[in-house]
């Protein structure tokens, strides 16, 4: 096992004799303090420890290093040191290329088997991302796929602490800047109102100025100011007045049908059979989005995490992936295709 590989060093100017030497146990346990916001509690809740046992190997790290990673007030932990944020640093990449090399002995033993996370948003947990899983575990029926849907802001947030193995988010023409951006598909929003109402009667697509005198019903994150939505009345000398806001589709879609707004969300989130009570009317005005997957930089990735990806693209060739996520190649893909409903 990685977890009781010995990680040595040394330097003439310390001796380091009648310790004992680094583990990269004792690394992740230093990880998992700093990334729980130097609570022990729950950082041995991350690592399965017991509080005391963490405790005692932080004590015999810093022992070792002759140096302590933490200030302390009492026996809580109150900040990391200068020092103990630069061995964090290097913590992370001993960490990250120890599992890398554990991912390609499974990859080259043919072990497909393990935990897929990803993180991603609640519409594409509920709209996309079902049949794509379904296809990877019937060709990895030992894997476990884990979805973490949470708000588009904290998605990317998610990645960047290690807690998933890509995410999957959606933008309106801005690149994600963290990790690697893969482009998947290409989508529109809808505007989503019940059979009786007016601007279903009327047809086509509505206007902003016609949208600004309705209240509306869309995601959470449309009351950013740096939304595309917001920008888009802006744009058009309106406000938009939101009557309620949801990270779920259908949330949003039940509010509609109770009569409290009319609904602006993915064009992927609606049903033409279970959503047959509801007109969907093309959205006026507003900026084309893109959906990416988004990967950690220099990882390596199960067999199973690259079948899901090129899944969900499979204008994507998973040896690209691969050899730009090494660093021996570009990231050149291909334009997405627009969103068809299948996988």
């Amino acid at each position: 096992m990685l977890s009781h590989v010995r990680v040595m060093f040394t330097t003439p100017a310390h001796d380091f004799s009648g310790t004992d030497p680094m583990t990269l146990t004792q690394l992740r346990y230093l990880v998992a303090i700093a990334d729980s916001r130097l609570n022990i509690t729950q950082a041995a809740e991350r690592v399965h420890a017991t509080q005391p046992g963490l405790s005692k190997q932080l004590k015999q790290l810093e022992d070792e290093l002759g140096f302590q990673l933490f200030a302390r007030k009492g026996r809580s932990l109150e900040a990391i040191t200068p020092a103990g944020r630069q061995v964090l640093v290097h913590a992370r990449r001993i960490l990250e290329e120890a599992g890398n090399i554990r991912i390609y002995a499974a990859n080259e033993r043919g072990e497909h088997e393990g935990r897929l996370v990803l993180a991603t948003t609640h519409t594409q947990a509920r709209h996309v991302l079902p049949d794509a899983i379904a296809k990877v575990k019937r060709a990895f029926p030992r894997v476990s796929v884990h979805l973490q849907p949470l708000a588009d802001g904290e998605v990317l947030d998610h990645l960047a602490r290690g807690e998933a193995d890509f995410a999957v988010i959606s933008t309106s023409g801005a690149t994600p800047t963290a990790g690697l951006p893969v482009p998947l598909y290409r989508w529109r929003r809808v505007v989503l109102v019940p059979r009786a109402h007016p601007l279903a009667q009327r047809g086509g697509a509505p206007s902003i100025a016609e949208l600004a005198a309705q209240p509306l019903v869309s995601y959470e994150s449309s009351i950013r100011a740096d939304s595309s939505l917001q920008q888009a009345f802006t744009a058009a000398g309106h406000a938009a007045r939101f009557a309620m806001t949801a990270r779920d589709a259908d949330l949003i879609k039940t509010y509609v049908r109770a009569g409290l707004g009319v609904g602006v969300l993915a064009q992927m989130a609606i049903d033409e059979h279970a959503d047959a009570d509801l007109v969907a009317l093309p959205a006026p005005a507003l900026p084309e989005c893109v959906t990416w997957a988004v990967l950690p930089r220099a990882r390596v990735l199960r067999d199973y995490a690259l079948e899901l990806l090129t899944t969900l693209a499979p204008q994507i060739d998973h040896h690209d992936v691969r050899r730009v996520l090494a660093g021996n190649a570009e990231a050149n893909w291909p334009q997405p295709p627009a969103w068809s409903g299948t996988s």
